[in-house]
Order: structure tokens, then C-alpha cells, then sequence
């Protein structure tokens, strides 16, 4: 899990683990070894109690944002069954100034939103919504699963910017990716996966800088530049696959790549 206020990046093309490591986190899929810690607790041991107290500081957002609604049901039931389970005991008053404090950090306009049907709204405003969704709560962490693959550009730009800012006010982002450029742009620090193994990890800019593994090379060689054409560096995906992933060793005190 990533510190509280700190982006860790997730990236690898897909198969490589990235959703199922984020689907543990979040206790939708049973990790079959090691152990995901949140204050020194195994989250594979939480009973009912526990896991609603973690769902109260731990939620997640997904790739599609329409297949996150029901058609038939009107955006606010989404708000709304945040307040039935974690906030019973929110007076009227106290509960709409809650909904429009959040709706504004994500940039949304309560006339443009509630009272509508998920039909009625774009991509981005209901990939908005669930994030307003989540801060509704008292949020430690947001697993932000390849949020916005899914979204148009200029739309891309918003909530990458809109993550970065509630960062910025203390939130811990894990963000999931197989796009190195968008990590790079919200993370501190970064985990690359191959075939559901680390191949390397460390500080972002060190990655980045200085990536060790044929595998990150790769990744890295095909980010496309709009100043300049690529040159070929020798790294392909053939030759990856010939590269043997053994166990992490250090690079330096802060990055480390598989042997």
C-alpha cells in the first residue's frame, strides 16, 4: 500500500497482475501468498466488522465507469448508499453540504449531475462522481485501476490532474497502468510487472531515469515522443522474453531490479 499522500504506479502490459494485485488490495480476490498490510494488519484476516471499518478508508474505481451503475437508478443512490452504511447518523443538512463539498473537489456541479440518470452523463463526469463518491468517506487510500483508459483526452488530463491535487491534500493513490508516461506524471514511486512477478521498483524519476530491466527498457522504448522518432535501442519483446526474472537485487538504496 502506498503512504498516506504518496502515488505508487502499477504498470505492466496486460496479464501482467496489475488489476489482480489491485483486486487484493481492495479484498475482491484472496491473495494466495505474501500478505497486504494496513497498519501492520493482514487484510486477508479481516472479518465483517473489520472490512466495513476498511472499506470506510480504502475504496476503489475502476475502468469502465458506466458498468459501475445501474441504468435504472439515478446517480444520487450511489452517493446515497454512502451515507446508509458508513454516515446513518448525518442530519440533512450536514449530508448536502457533505454531497457538494465533494462534488466540488471533483470539479462537478450538483445541477449538472444529481437527479440524473447514468445515461445522461459522460465518461468523465461519472468516472468524477465515484471519485466524489469515495471522498464522501474519511479516504486513506483510492485504488485507481486504469481509470481512465476509457476517457477522451482532454478528459484524461482532468481527473490525472484531479488525482495529483487530492494527493496533494494527503491521499494515498495506487494507480494501475500499462501507460509508463501516465505514471510517470502521478506517481512517486513505481512497480513494474512482468508475468505477474516484479521486475523493478523504486523512486519514479530513478525508474525512469535509469530503468535496469530489459523489460522496463522496452515499456520505456515505446512511449511515443511528438518531438522526435524513436530509434530503435535493440530491446524488443522477443528479446524480453529471453530475459530469466529472478529474485530483486539493488541497484542503490532506493531502486531495485530482478536479477
Amino acid at each position: 500500500m502506498p503512504d498516506v499522500g504518496a502515488g505508487l504506479v502499477l504498470v505492466g502490459l496486460p496479464g501482467s497482475g496489475k488489476t489482480t494485485v489491485g483486486r487484493m488490495v481492495l479484498r475482491l480476490t484472496q491473495a494466495t501468498g505474501g500478505t497486504i498490510t494496513v497498519d501492520g494488519r493482514d487484510v486477508a484476516t479481516f472479518g465483517r466488522s473489520d472490512l466495513h471499518a476498511y472499506y470506510g478508508s480504502v475504496q476503489g474505481i475502476f475502468q469502465d465507469p458506466f458498468s459501475s451503475y445501474n441504468p435504472v437508478f439515478k446517480v444520487d443512490r450511489v452517493l446515497g448508499m454512502i451515507r446508509a452504511n458508513y454516515l446513518p447518523g448525518l442530519s440533512d443538512t450536514e449530508w448536502k453540504r457533505k454531497v457538494r463539498d465533494a462534488l466540488e473537489a471533483v470539479s462537478l456541479e450538483q445541477a449538472d449531475v444529481l437527479g440524473k440518470y447514468p445515461h445522461q452523463l459522460s465518461g468523465g463526469q461519472l468516472q468524477r462522481l465515484l471519485i466524489a463518491r469515495a471522498l464522501l468517506l474519511d479516504l486513506r487510500f483510492l485504488v485507481a485501476d486504469e481509470i481512465i483508459s476509457m476517457l477522451d483526452a482532454s478528459t484524461r488530463i482532468d481527473v490525472l490532474n484531479l488525482l495529483g491535487d487530492l494527493k496533494s491534500r494527503g491521499l494515498g493513490v495506487l494507480f494501475v497502468t500499462h501507460d509508463l508516461a501516465l505514471g510517470n506524471y502521478i506517481s512517486d514511486r513505481t512497480v513494474i510487472l512482468r508475468r505477474g512477478r516484479v521486475v523493478e521498483m523504486g523512486s519514479t524519476p530513478k525508474v525512469f531515469a535509469g530503468p535496469a530491466h530489459p523489460y522496463t527498457r522496452m515499456l520505456l522504448g515505446s512511449v511515443p515522443q511528438l518531438s522526435a522518432k524513436w530509434a530503435a535501442d535493440g530491446v524488443s519483446p522477443e528479446t524480453v522474453d529471453e530475459a530469466p526474472d529472478g529474485p530483486l537485487r539493488p541497484i542503490d538504496d532506493d531502486h531495485f531490479v530482478a536479477a
